[in-house]
């Protein structure tokens, strides 16, 4: 069983980004990036490949990936220190 655990959300839910979530330990299934009636986007498909391209606003795209890199305790590999400091994933302080 499985269920959509989200990352990030807007206000207006214009654009996100969740997780399907099961119940066994390590969680290594994809993001998904969800948008609502993108601005810009285009289909493009060939006889050997297909691409989806989907224009997401540079500020949106920053808080979908801080959130990914929180949800999945990967501050010490961007550099930062690791531990209860504030803006970690498991500090009491937000």
């Amino acid at each position: 069983m499985s269920t959509k655990e989200w990352i990030y959300e807007q206000d207006n839910p214009d654009i996100g980004c969740y997780q399907e979530i099961t119940f066994d330990d390590d969680n290594n299934n994809p993001a998904v990036i969800q948008s609502n009636n993108p601005e810009e986007f285009s289909i493009a498909k060939t006889e050997s490949s297909e691409q989806l391209t989907v224009a997401i606003p540079a500020e949106t795209f920053d808080k979908i990936a801080i959130a990914w890199c929180r949800k999945r305790k990967l501050q010490g590999e961007l550099g930062g220190p690791v531990g209860l400091e504030i803006g970690s994933p498991d500090s009491p302080y937000k």
